[in-house]
């Protein structure tokens, strides 16, 4: 099992003692970060490297019922501690991924985490916060936090964007987004070539579903975990604390 001691930042004393998957995932992840012939769509991630305001984490295969313990005691702290790290901080959690599964398969185990994620949060929902997925104005929320979370995994392959060597996430508090666009026009621009850059990125059209938080037309919950064509599922599979009352 592996072992959670804490957060990790990129120089932290922990990061000398990792386990060798630990060690590659992230020697994996610095490199796709600070490709410079190729460089990371998602150009705020990129700065949040740079800048050493991401936190990681580590947890095991996502099929094994612990790694969903593991990533709630993470994203807890996370939660509790995230505006101490800047304000383009996001927490990236890589699993130790043993076999080879299909895209499918890997986004019926990312939203298994999510489902037991939210059945580990001991927090109120954010009052303002839709319970229902297929409300616009829905997002995934944990410890009282509202959070944008992406999935890559080693299945994608036309899809270089959502493409890691293990799956991983990346979540997102929507107060770090928040300060993001308050940025006015250096938002706007950025984000045009975030939109450029991957198009050069995948080896396939950005995905239909791709959209803004808050049009009328979005949901959040099908950006999370981007298939590697077009496709979509019609319902998601995002269930809050089924059968517990003070959360219903």
């Amino acid at each position: 099992m592996t072992k959670i001691n804490s957060l990790y930042t990129a120089n932290s004393s922990g990061m000398h003692s990792l386990e060798d998957w630990q060690q590659l995932a992230f020697d994996r992840f610095q490199t796709k970060m600070t490709d410079k012939e190729r460089p990371f769509p998602c150009i705020p991630a990129t700065i949040g490297f740079a800048k050493n305001q991401l936190r990681y984490g580590f947890a095991d295969d996502p099929r094994d019922p612990a790694a969903i313990q593991q990533t709630a005691d993470i994203l807890k702290e996370f939660s509790v501690h995230s505006r101490e790290f800047g304000s383009y901080t996001s927490l990236i959690i890589f699993y130790k991924t043993r076999d080879k599964l299909s895209v499918e398969e890997y986004e019926q185990l990312f939203w298994e985490q999510l489902t037991g994620l939210a059945e580990m949060d001991n927090a109120e929902w954010p009052n303002e916060i839709p319970k229902d997925p297929h409300d616009p104005l829905w997002e995934f929320c944990f410890h009282g936090e509202k959070y944008f979370v992406y999935c890559a995994t080693p299945a994608h392959k036309n899809r270089q964007s959502r493409h890691f060597d293990t799956m991983m996430l990346a979540i997102t508090p929507r107060w770090v987004l928040q300060e993001f666009m308050k940025k006015g026009r250096l938002a706007s621009r950025i984000k045009s070539q975030v939109h450029k850059r991957l198009q050069k990125y995948d080896n396939i059209a950005i995905h239909p579903d791709l959209n803004s938080y808050g049009a009328d037309d979005n949901f959040e919950w099908k950006q999370y975990f981007l298939r590697d064509d077009d496709t979509t599922i019609s319902k998601c599979p995002f269930h809050r604390l089924q059968g517990n009352s003070k959360n219903k």
